[in-house]
């Protein structure tokens, strides 16, 4: 009852109240367990036509009983932004991010596991009005709201665009001061999703999503195992990049499998480089994050190569002589046209990266990472030992 009334207060707030969207999902799960009379808080009723909520049966089983709970749940879990046009989620790049991946929230989190989360509940609805800090992932959303607005510039139908969202572990009450952070900074957060002690990336699936950003690496893993591109985001300081959506991509157990990495911890370098050569016509395995670069790649099509919004790089550990020509096939393969490939034969990467300045580098190696964060690079590792 709480729960679903600070759900309702936090929706008021942002005034999303959505009567037909309410109706329909209490319909269909009206029709699974006719004991809704039971489930529905007065509050809800005030949105819904009687015969919705004034509905009595003995014969409801307590089974069907539990699931319209859990379908209760997940509709006072959701705050839907309708100051942000809302986007058609099979059509979309749905990135969903966790509150510390977008938000600097390091001092709360240090709160919450210091001194527990009534405290930081208290401390996070005390300071609703105080925007929080932008985090790791704060100027990569922004640049990818930029390419929205490039798109709709150049096609006011366009469907295929971002559509961010935020997933949080949070409570509905503490989760106030991250909707009024979103508006404050004004990120188009289409919808806010709070699962407060439940594992997050179960509804990542629901929602369509093609990226996950988190600063947990449990979340991290678990939507790797669901078959989502995931990333681990360090809260770091960054500088601010152009308004250019550039994202840079490693090679081997990122935009690959690691089948090459394996032969080389096997068989070293010039085990490596023999099976390179001899698998060089065919196409590497699928890493983690080919999905979502598949779909960036669509987009960046849209543009030409001077006007584009988006750029794309590789900027890979391989040796461009003896281990490049099969990742430049495999690319050729997949359809992912990249605008500058970066073989670094082992050097390191910082260097480069600083010259590209992206908004984002996804690397599995923590080193790769360190090395990017000491030129201020946003960072996000790809784990491969999940």
């Amino acid at each position: 009852m709480s729960k679903f009334l600070s759900i309702s207060a936090a929706l008021e707030f942002t005034g999303n109240i959505n009567r037909v969207r309410v109706e329909h999902s209490l319909r269909i799960a009206a029709q699974r367990c006719p004991v809704i009379a039971v489930m529905v808080p007065p509050i809800a009723r005030l949105f819904l036509t009687p015969p919705l909520w004034h509905v009595d049966s003995a014969l409801a089983q307590n089974k069907l009983h539990l699931r319209l709970k859990r379908k209760m749940a997940d509709l006072e879990s959701t705050v839907i932004n309708n100051s942000v046009t809302q986007k058609d989620p099979k059509e979309a790049l749905v990135i969903a991010v966790t509150t510390r991946a977008i938000f600097n929230l390091e001092k709360e989190h240090k709160i919450f596991l210091t001194k527990g989360k009534e405290e930081y509940v208290k401390h996070q609805q005390t300071n609703e009005n105080n925007p929080l800090e932008p985090g790791t992932a704060f100027a990569f959303i922004q640049a990818a709201q930029f390419v929205n607005k490039k798109l709709l510039e150049r096609d006011p139908e366009e469907k295929e665009l971002f559509d961010v969202i935020v997933l949080s572990n949070n409570s509905p009450e503490s989760g106030v001061r991250v909707i009024n952070s979103a508006k404050q900074h004004s990120l188009e957060i289409s919808k806010f999703c709070f699962v407060s002690d439940e594992d997050s990336t179960q509804y990542l699936k629901t929602h369509n999503v093609k990226l996950f950003l988190s600063a947990d690496m449990t979340d991290v893993c678990n939507a790797l195992q669901r078959g989502v591109s995931a990333a681990l985001i360090f809260q770091q300081e960054i500088q601010a990049p152009s308004t250019q959506l550039r994202v840079v991509f490693d090679g081997d157990a990122v935009l690959f499998s690691d089948e090459t990495e394996r032969v080389f911890r096997e068989k070293g370098l010039e085990g490596a480089v023999a099976y390179e050569k001899k698998m060089e016509s065919v196409p590497m395995g699928e890493g983690p994050l080919k999905a979502f670069a598949l779909h960036l790649g669509k987009m960046r099509q849209k543009f030409g190569k001077e006007d584009s919004p988006i750029r794309i790089y590789l900027v890979t550990a391989r040796s461009g002589r003896d281990m490049g020509i099969r990742a430049i096939k495999t690319l050729r393969e997949w359809g992912l046209a990249i605008d500058e490939a970066f073989f670094m034969d082992g050097a390191p990467k910082g260097p480069i990266l600083s010259k590209i300045q992206p908004h984002i580098f996804f690397d599995d190696g923590l080193h790769n990472i360190q090395g990017a964060q000491n030129v201020g690079i946003p960072s996000a590792l790809v784990p491969c030992n999940c």
